[in-house]
């Protein structure tokens, strides 16, 4: 049986590395993808495909909120914000996720 990709797990996890990352400060759709990449030492590679829909579902949820600004390199970019909704998210989502981690070890570690 073939091992799941990067991308694969990406899908069930994208959610809560998008409001981590942005749980520090706004960024625009650029810097997310290369905050995931940093924090997930490069194992989820974040593309713009995948990226932009999530932010998209995320703001419709009342998750985030955006705004335009200017990115480091001086053009205008989109940048998204958590809510308060998103910071409530985001603690569920680490407690699901810590809990889920918990059960997976313990069954990985069974002799």
């Amino acid at each position: 049986m073939k091992a799941p990709s990067a991308t694969a797990l990406l899908q069930g996890t994208l959610d809560v590395l998008i409001l981590k990352v942005l749980a520090l400060e706004p960024m625009h759709g650029l810097g997310i993808s290369r905050r995931v990449g940093q924090v997930t030492s490069g194992t989820f590679q974040v593309k713009p495909g995948s990226l932009f829909p999530a932010l998209h579902r995320m703001q419709e949820a009342g998750w985030l909120t955006s705004f335009w600004g200017e990115s480091e390199n001086r053009r205008r970019a989109k940048f998204y914000q958590l809510t308060n909704l998103g910071r409530r998210r985001l603690k569920e989502e680490t407690t699901q996720w810590a809990r889920i981690s918990a059960a997976m070890a313990s069954a990985l570690e069974m002799s």
